[in-house]
């Protein structure tokens, strides 16, 4: 083990919006025995506190599902792979045939341009305030998309990307981690957290065997397939306990302190 990469949202870091001390102990022991740690979230930059705050990582982060990478400490972008706007544009029309209900918003390197009807009631309030427009006149190319979502209030999670994941194939890439929303996320052909993860990796002279991955929803499918060790939580959904080889107890259990902890005690730490 050289390298740990986490998913943060249901994997550690519960509803409440905390990290249980038990996770910040064991991610810190890994960091003192040399291993690097890597978090790997669908999550944009803006959305990072509790990693600064709660673990005190300061280190670089793969945001929004592998488009972006980001030095927290540093609070810098250090890499992007961004959606065309044309290609955005003619996804969404794809989407739109299949799907009418959908609703449309675009997540860039400077914020997040909502359309219409994107919203929910129980959005928080600072979503709210945000002024909405199509996007097709609000997106401009050097607004740098490194996020497309899709949204309906018709059907499951499941449905809506079963419904949306062929009909966009011939330009983006769609997965969800909403466990709640039908709220997809739509990435560059190619673009996800294994892709980009490997690539971190490598820049680190780690192998995928080397590496050891947590994730719990769809968007973590590829990163526990790639991973040496992918571990899918027992509280995930069944595409990550799927794709992962092995199982950690749920977030409820502080499950990837538990396998954090019993690895670093084969090591002898």
């Amino acid at each position: 083990m050289k390298m740990v990469a986490s998913d943060i949202d249901g994997t550690i870091l519960g509803h409440d919006g905390a990290i249980s001390p038990r996770t910040v102990e064991a991610f810190r022991a890994c960091a003192a025995a040399g291993i690097e740690v890597v978090f790997v979230t669908g999550r944009p930059p803006r959305w990072l506190d509790p990693l600064r705050e709660q673990l005190g990582h300061l280190g670089t982060v793969i945001c929004s599902n592998g488009a972006l990478v980001y030095d927290l400490g540093e609070e810098k972008i250090l890499s992007t792979k961004c959606i065309p706007i044309p290609d955005l544009l003619a996804a969404r029309e794809a989407i739109k045939v299949a799907v009418p209900s959908a609703s449309f918003a675009a997540e860039t390197v400077e914020g997040l341009y909502l359309e219409p009807g994107f919203l929910s009631a129980g959005d928080p309030e600072p979503l709210r305030q945000l002024p909405t427009r199509p996007l097709a006149e609000s997106l401009k190319e050097e607004c740098g998309v490194i996020k497309f979502l899709a949204k309906t209030e018709h059907s499951t999670a499941d449905e809506f990307l079963a419904k949306v994941r062929p009909v966009v194939a011939p330009w983006l890439d769609a997965t969800h981690s909403a466990p709640k929303t039908a709220l997809l996320e739509l990435s560059l052909r190619g673009v996800n957290k294994a892709a980009t993860l490997s690539e971190f990796a490598a820049s680190r002279g780690v192998q995928a065997a080397e590496v050891v991955a947590f994730g719990d929803m769809p968007n973590d499918v590829q990163m526990l397939s790639w991973s040496g060790r992918g571990y899918a939580m027992a509280s995930g959904h069944p595409a990550a306990k799927d794709a992962a080889n092995m199982l950690a107890p749920g977030i409820e259990d502080d499950g990837v302190a538990q396998v954090l902890e019993r690895l670093l005690a084969v090591r002898g730490v």
